[in-house]
């Protein structure tokens, strides 16, 4: 080797160990650079130990006072459960689908963290997309609680910190009980409880290997696999998680066969007739919740709210509610079609473009393709046909097009039909065991029926009367056509159906229900008003003279009920109104008297609820209790104590009793007084529609001027009903549209259904009352001549026939209106008399009160 060899290799090491001098010095400088980076990105991190006290936002439920989940409010629905109750099968789907490793690692998963780093750059060369890291359940659990989801790697340098340190700090269940509450599953659904709810209407113990499997298979990206939109991503994707489990050891090939070989079947939870019916009373609780909690806790706090709705009650109020109006307004003619669409076009597509009116319930849209004689032929938006008899078109001729003159339905028109449908697979599928969702045709029948969304609007409440339990609520047609709800939101004149707080109020200033009052005209100057009144019967001109109150109640008439509230005077009507709550300041004008005064259903029934419940006062709610997440009580209506109640075992005593801490509002006697006229308004009188059910039952109907508004109100034993019909912008209903025949036949229908299975038990009767036989016609004690004779509710001391005794006492059949004194004299205050027919029935006069005329 010459000098000059040996010098080039000198100068070469020399400068090799320059160089390598420099990497290192330069990668020192880098890791110090890194280190120091990744210590400054650690002083700014949220702290893992936050995840001790976490409390996610839980899902807050509303359950009727039958146990069935109503509603759900929540920002993000979910439902906590603790690892101890979630199934083996399910832990072990999630962590082969996302985290093989993950019982074995601590935090990180290096060579899945190399993968990811190689997929990254691959993704970035070719055009971009987002960065791949491997994460560990640990990391997912970090950056979904405590970090961004901004693709950086920044924030995966966060994240595989925050993982190391919780590996540290929690132990392996504690993390997996985190990371599946807190996943997202799709459909606002969070964590594996929620989301079995949701999909499968089953809590995590009751789901099979396949359905585990389908959730573990929602984690990655539950929009694209898509269990109602994409079902055969979701089934391929559950394969792979089944086929991952069997690798890992946690199930058996064959365990894994059996469960891809079950379809998918999913629900939609919350949906259905129940659901729907409860839209009102729902957001009537929402806006209350709102007010006494926050949005907040109602939103995110997850809250178990137990309330007062019966669904049998609720589904049969709007049944009732609903088929009332459609029956009001088929008597008043087809307003016409919705729209007009070509018919030489693709008829199916343009039916799927058309907005169909709100309320439409299940009602479809098609277009009337030809009209003859015999009914009309429609095609629906599939393109399948229907037909719409003869008695249908002949209503739709009712209604005249304005642009072209023409009456009745023309080809092109769009109208609403209801029309069933079945199931049918389609010629040439598979068998019914391998058909798909889109095997399946759904083939209307050969007949559909006409439809319009009603115009008129509604309202009907039920409560119990000895709770104040509101046990139905519905605030008209459809939620989806207006969310007003006119149970406690419309100020409406109730008519009539206010007369029995008159009377209630006559009978505390000495009335009594044999009391004869004249019906006959007369005029009163009302000094508040500076004006003349003159009262009138419904039936205008037509007058009874001497009547009863209870026949004046039953047949609802005007003057009798006037000259009740002249006499005792209007404040005394007014206290006794305000005192039921049916008014906070009711003005003591004789007008007033007959139900002129504007107050809601909701007070309404509160009021008829003291009659029937003895005179107490009830206050109406939607909520039983409210207990927070944890399971304490926040709110109790019933805040009774109970002694004895929380005894371990019977021991044969008496069952507590618990304290009656309502307010007596009237005496019970007159209470029941009321309630047995009201009874007679169902047996004879303008309610009698109701009778048919053959059971006990007590209402009052009610109409205002020029059939403006339609009222029935009433009661059984144990059940307060109020119903309110009429337009949102005050107008006539049509003539002889009045409460008996519009609102008492809503009232029927409802209670029917309510009672159908309830015995028919008697109204209560308090200690005190007296029963007597007495003459319906007069009020009196029977004679030979007496007509219909019914056993009548008297205060001992006020019945027929009482007399004078020698210690000054005395009762009497009646006052203020032509009366019997103990000797039998006939006092008669008012000059004018009129013969009274007993023979006349209900139909000879009016079925309601109807005219304040000033």
């Amino acid at each position: 080797m010459t000098d000059e060899t040996a010098n080039k290799r000198f100068l070469t090491w020399k400068l090799a160990r320059r160089v390598a001098i420099g990497l290192f010095i330069l990668v020192a400088l880098c890791f110090i650079a890194v280190f120091l980076w990744v210590a400054s990105l650690a002083r700014d991190l949220p702290s893992h130990e936050r995840l001790a006290s976490y409390e996610p936002p839980i899902t807050s439920r509303v359950h009727a006072g039958d146990g069935t989940l109503i509603a759900e409010f929540a920002e993000e629905h979910r439902v906590f459960v603790p690892i101890e109750s979630i199934p083996d099968h399910v832990v072990q789907a999630f962590v082969a689908a996302e985290d093989k490793k993950f019982f074995s690692h601590k935090g990180l998963d290096y060579i899945g963290i190399l993968r990811g780093a190689i997929n990254s750059a691959k993704i970035k060369l070719t055009g971009g997309g987002n960065l791949q890291g491997g994460s560990t359940i640990t990391q997912q659990v970090a950056k979904n609680m405590l970090l961004t989801r901004d693709q950086t790697i920044q924030r995966k340098v966060k994240e595989a910190i925050i993982a190391r340190r919780m590996e540290e700090a929690f132990t392996k269940d504690e993390i997996i009980e985190l990371y599946l509450n807190e996943i997202y599953l799709g459909a606002r659904s969070y964590g594996v409880g929620s989301a079995a709810l949701l999909y499968f209407n089953k809590s995590l113990p009751e789901l099979d290997l396949s359905e585990a499997a389908i959730l573990a298979s929602l984690a990655k990206a539950p929009s694209a696999v898509n269990p109602y939109r994409r079902p055969e991503r979701l089934l391929a994707r559950r394969n792979y998680v089944l086929s991952r489990m069997v690798e890992d050891g946690y199930i058996s090939k064959e365990e894994a066969e059996v469960a891809k070989a079950k379809p998918l079947q999913v629900t939609e939870r919350l949906r259905g007739p129940e659901y729907a019916a409860a839209t009102y009373f729902v957001q009537e609780l929402r806006k209350q919740l709102i007010e006494q909690y926050g949005e907040e806790a109602l939103q995110r706090g997850g809250l178990s709210i137990r309330t007062t709705i019966d669904t049998k009650l609720q589904l049969a109020a709007q049944e009732a509610l609903q088929n009332g109006l459609e029956a009001y307004d088929r008597r008043h003619g087809y307003r016409g079609p919705f729209a007009t669409i070509d018919p030489n076009g693709n008829v199916a597509e343009q039916l799927r473009d058309l907005t169909l009116p709100p309320g439409y319930g299940t009602w479809e849209a098609g277009m009337v393709t030809q009209v003859s004689a015999d009914g009309a032929t429609i095609t629906l938006n599939d393109a399948r046909m229907t037909s719409i008899s003869k008695e249908d078109v002949e209503w739709a001729k009712r209604y005249k097009n304005e642009e072209t003159g023409k009456a009745g339905l023309s080809k092109g028109d769009v109208v609403l039909v209801e029309v069933e449908r079945t199931e049918q697979k389609r010629p040439g599928s598979d068998s019914d065991e391998d058909a798909e969702e889109e095997d399946w045709i759904y083939v209307p029948a050969k007949s559909a029926t006409l439809r319009q969304v009603p115009d008129v609007e509604g309202a009907i409440v039920a409560l119990d009367p000895h709770t104040g339990r509101v046990l139905a609520m519905v605030g008209g047609y459809s939620f989806f056509k207006s969310p007003f709800n006119r149970v406690t939101q419309a100020l409406r004149q109730p008519g009539s159906s206010f007369k029995p707080f008159v009377y209630g109020a006559a009978l505390e200033n000495g009335y009594t229900p044999s009391t004869r009052i004249l019906d006959a005209p007369f005029v009163y100057y009302d000094e508040f008003t500076q004006e003349t009144w003159k009262p009138e019967n419904y039936s205008a001109g037509r007058s009874y003279g001497e009547v009863t109150m209870r026949a004046a109640l039953e047949r609802s008439f005007n003057q009798v009920t006037a000259r009740v509230a002249v006499d005792i005077g209007m404040p005394a009507v007014s206290e006794f109104a305000e005192r039921f709550g049916l008014y906070d300041d009711l003005p003591p004008y004789p007008a007033m008297s007959l139900g002129s005064g504007e107050t809601t259903p909701w007070r309404l029934a509160k009021g008829y609820a003291a009659f029937v419940n003895g005179g107490k006062e009830v206050t109406p709610t939607l909520l039983d209790r409210v207990q927070d997440r944890h399971g304490a009580t926040m709110y109790k209506h019933d805040t009774r104590a109970c002694e004895g109640c929380s005894a371990e075992a019977w021991d044969g005593e008496e069952p507590p009793q618990l304290e009656d801490n309502r307010e007596q509002l009237v005496d019970p006697i007159i209470a029941y007084q009321i309630v047995h006229m009201l009874e007679g308004v169902v047996e004879r009188g303008t309610a009698r529609r109701a009778s048919r059910i053959g059971k006990p039952l007590a209402a009052k109907t009610g109409t205002t001027n020029d059939y403006v508004d339609a009222l029935t109100f009433g009661f059984s034993p144990d059940l307060v009903v109020g119903i309110w019909v009429g337009f949102d912008t005050p107008k006539s209903l049509g003539e002889g549209e009045a409460g008996g025949s519009v609102a008492g036949v809503i009232f029927t229908d409802f209670m029917e259904a309510a009672l159908e299975d309830e015995p028919a038990l008697p109204f209560r009767i308090p200690p005190g009352v007296r029963l007597v036989s007495v003459d319906h016609a007069t009020g009196g004690i029977p004679t030979g001549g007496s007509g219909e004779i019914i056993v009548e509710a008297f205060r001992p001391g006020t019945e027929p026939g009482a007399v004078f005794d020698d210690r000054g006492g005395f009762s009497i059949s009646g006052n203020r209106g032509a009366s019997e004194n103990g000797n039998g004299d006939t006092i008669d205050p008012f000059a004018e008399g009129l013969p009274f027919d007993p023979t006349d029935t209900p139909d000879d006069v009016a079925d309601e009160s109807l005219s304040d005329i000033y």
